[in-house]
Protein backbone atom coordinates (compact mmCIF):
# COMPACT_ATOMS: atom_id res chain seq x y z
CA UNK A 1 0.00 0.00 0.00
CA UNK A 2 1.22 3.19 -0.87
CA UNK A 3 0.67 6.54 1.04
CA UNK A 4 -0.95 9.11 -0.72
CA UNK A 5 0.46 12.53 -1.14
CA UNK A 6 -0.18 15.66 0.92
CA UNK A 7 -1.41 18.59 -0.94
CA UNK A 8 -0.62 21.50 0.96
CA UNK A 9 -3.38 24.32 0.93
CA UNK A 10 -4.24 27.76 2.48
CA UNK A 11 -7.22 29.97 3.00
CA UNK A 12 -8.78 32.63 4.72
CA UNK A 13 -11.81 33.94 6.43
CA UNK A 14 -11.87 37.28 5.64
CA UNK A 15 -14.74 39.07 7.82
CA UNK A 16 -16.30 42.41 7.80
CA UNK A 17 -18.66 44.59 9.98
CA UNK A 18 -20.76 46.45 7.54
CA UNK A 19 -24.28 48.02 9.24
CA UNK A 20 -23.54 46.52 12.68
CA UNK A 21 -23.85 43.13 11.12
CA UNK A 22 -20.92 40.65 10.21
CA UNK A 23 -20.42 39.32 7.39
CA UNK A 24 -17.79 36.47 5.36
CA UNK A 25 -16.25 36.49 1.68
CA UNK A 26 -17.44 33.63 0.13
CA UNK A 27 -16.39 31.79 -3.38
CA UNK A 28 -18.90 29.81 -5.82
CA UNK A 29 -15.74 27.45 -7.66
CA UNK A 30 -17.39 26.36 -11.45
CA UNK A 31 -16.16 23.04 -11.33
CA UNK A 32 -17.59 21.65 -8.29
CA UNK A 33 -20.19 24.20 -8.43
CA UNK A 34 -20.34 25.02 -4.64
CA UNK A 35 -19.92 27.50 -1.95
CA UNK A 36 -16.57 28.08 -0.15
CA UNK A 37 -14.33 29.96 1.40
CA UNK A 38 -11.31 30.88 -1.06
CA UNK A 39 -8.38 28.68 -0.35
CA UNK A 40 -5.90 27.23 -2.70
CA UNK A 41 -2.40 25.03 -3.08
CA UNK A 42 0.55 26.23 -1.88
CA UNK A 43 3.37 27.52 -4.85
CA UNK A 44 7.10 25.86 -4.24
CA UNK A 45 8.91 27.33 -1.72
CA UNK A 46 5.98 29.62 -0.41
CA UNK A 47 4.58 29.59 3.36
CA UNK A 48 1.06 29.27 4.39
CA UNK A 49 0.39 32.50 4.97
CA UNK A 50 1.32 34.35 1.79
CA UNK A 51 -0.55 31.64 0.33
CA UNK A 52 -4.00 32.07 1.50
CA UNK A 53 -3.46 35.84 0.94
CA UNK A 54 -2.59 34.87 -2.69
CA UNK A 55 -5.16 32.49 -2.74
CA UNK A 56 -7.97 35.31 -1.48
CA UNK A 57 -6.63 37.94 -3.68
CA UNK A 58 -6.69 35.90 -6.40
CA UNK A 59 -10.37 34.74 -6.22
CA UNK A 60 -12.08 37.57 -4.62
CA UNK A 61 -10.46 40.64 -5.49
CA UNK A 62 -10.39 41.70 -2.46
CA UNK A 63 -6.68 42.52 -0.81
CA UNK A 64 -6.71 41.45 3.45
CA UNK A 65 -4.30 41.16 6.22
CA UNK A 66 -3.78 38.26 8.03
CA UNK A 67 -4.99 37.59 11.49
CA UNK A 68 -5.09 34.89 13.79
CA UNK A 69 -4.50 31.45 12.75
CA UNK A 70 -7.30 29.12 12.81
CA UNK A 71 -7.65 25.41 12.43
CA UNK A 72 -5.58 23.11 10.02
CA UNK A 73 -8.62 20.80 8.38
CA UNK A 74 -7.31 17.69 6.39
CA UNK A 75 -9.26 15.69 3.77
CA UNK A 76 -8.83 13.09 1.00
CA UNK A 77 -9.27 14.12 -2.37
CA UNK A 78 -8.78 12.06 -5.12
CA UNK A 79 -5.70 13.13 -5.97
CA UNK A 80 -4.11 12.16 -2.40
CA UNK A 81 -5.03 14.27 1.16
CA UNK A 82 -5.26 17.76 1.09
CA UNK A 83 -4.17 19.91 4.69
CA UNK A 84 -5.69 23.38 4.47
CA UNK A 85 -4.07 25.88 7.11
CA UNK A 86 -6.96 28.70 7.77
CA UNK A 87 -6.39 32.44 8.81
CA UNK A 88 -9.23 34.75 10.20
CA UNK A 89 -8.22 38.15 8.13
CA UNK A 90 -9.73 41.90 7.47
CA UNK A 91 -10.02 42.94 3.92
CA UNK A 92 -8.08 46.18 3.02
CA UNK A 93 -8.85 47.01 -0.23
CA UNK A 94 -10.61 45.60 -2.91
CA UNK A 95 -14.54 44.65 -4.45
CA UNK A 96 -15.67 40.86 -5.33
CA UNK A 97 -18.55 42.24 -7.52
CA UNK A 98 -15.79 43.97 -9.66
CA UNK A 99 -13.70 40.58 -10.15
CA UNK A 100 -14.09 39.36 -13.27
CA UNK A 101 -15.38 35.29 -13.42
CA UNK A 102 -12.84 32.64 -14.67
CA UNK A 103 -12.53 28.87 -15.15
CA UNK A 104 -12.36 28.64 -11.24
CA UNK A 105 -14.56 30.98 -9.59
CA UNK A 106 -17.51 32.68 -11.02
CA UNK A 107 -19.04 34.68 -8.32
CA UNK A 108 -17.24 36.36 -4.90
CA UNK A 109 -19.34 37.64 -2.64
CA UNK A 110 -20.43 39.27 0.72
CA UNK A 111 -22.78 37.45 2.47
CA UNK A 112 -24.16 37.98 6.37
CA UNK A 113 -22.56 35.35 8.36
CA UNK A 114 -25.95 33.64 9.22
CA UNK A 115 -26.69 33.20 5.60
CA UNK A 116 -23.28 31.85 5.04
CA UNK A 117 -24.07 28.66 7.14
CA UNK A 118 -26.53 27.70 5.37
CA UNK A 119 -25.24 28.68 2.02
CA UNK A 120 -21.79 26.62 2.65
CA UNK A 121 -21.64 23.64 0.79
CA UNK A 122 -19.20 21.34 3.48
CA UNK A 123 -19.23 21.45 7.07
CA UNK A 124 -15.29 21.85 7.39
CA UNK A 125 -16.23 24.99 5.50
CA UNK A 126 -18.98 26.35 8.52
CA UNK A 127 -16.68 24.91 11.32
CA UNK A 128 -13.45 27.00 10.38
CA UNK A 129 -16.21 29.84 9.75
CA UNK A 130 -17.64 29.14 13.42
CA UNK A 131 -13.95 29.13 14.55
CA UNK A 132 -12.87 32.53 12.97
CA UNK A 133 -16.23 34.57 14.73
CA UNK A 134 -15.27 32.65 18.19
CA UNK A 135 -11.47 33.67 17.50
CA UNK A 136 -12.87 37.51 17.20
CA UNK A 137 -15.17 37.53 20.11
CA UNK A 138 -12.06 36.14 22.16
CA UNK A 139 -9.73 38.87 20.63
CA UNK A 140 -12.26 41.72 21.23
CA UNK A 141 -13.14 40.36 24.61
CA UNK A 142 -9.09 40.38 24.93
CA UNK A 143 -9.02 44.05 23.78
CA UNK A 144 -11.50 44.74 25.86
CA UNK A 145 -10.47 43.35 29.09
CA UNK A 146 -6.94 44.94 28.49
CA UNK A 147 -8.28 48.37 27.95
CA UNK A 148 -10.53 47.98 31.39
CA UNK A 149 -7.53 46.75 33.24
CA UNK A 150 -5.82 49.54 32.08
CA UNK A 151 -8.05 51.99 33.03
CA UNK A 152 -8.72 51.18 36.93
CA UNK A 153 -6.82 53.10 39.25
CA UNK A 154 -4.04 50.48 41.12
CA UNK A 155 -3.26 52.62 44.63
CA UNK A 156 0.07 52.46 45.11
CA UNK A 157 0.82 49.95 47.84
CA UNK A 158 3.99 51.90 49.30
CA UNK A 159 1.61 54.89 50.00
CA UNK A 160 0.44 53.91 53.29
CA UNK A 161 4.32 53.39 54.24
CA UNK A 162 4.62 57.18 54.10
CA UNK A 163 2.67 58.44 56.97
CA UNK A 164 2.86 62.33 56.37
CA UNK A 165 1.05 63.28 59.97
CA UNK A 166 -1.75 65.08 57.97
CA UNK A 167 -4.64 62.71 58.02
CA UNK A 168 -7.98 63.33 58.89
CA UNK A 169 -9.86 61.17 61.54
Amino acid sequence: MTDLPVIEAAGGVVLRSRDGDDEVLVIHRVRYDDWSLPKGKLDPGEDARTAALREVEEETGVVAQVGTELVTVAYDIPAGRKRVRWFRMRPLDGDPSARVSDHEVDDARWVPVQDAMGLLTYGHDREVLAQALAAGHDAADRHAADRHAADRHVPDRHAADHDDGDRTP
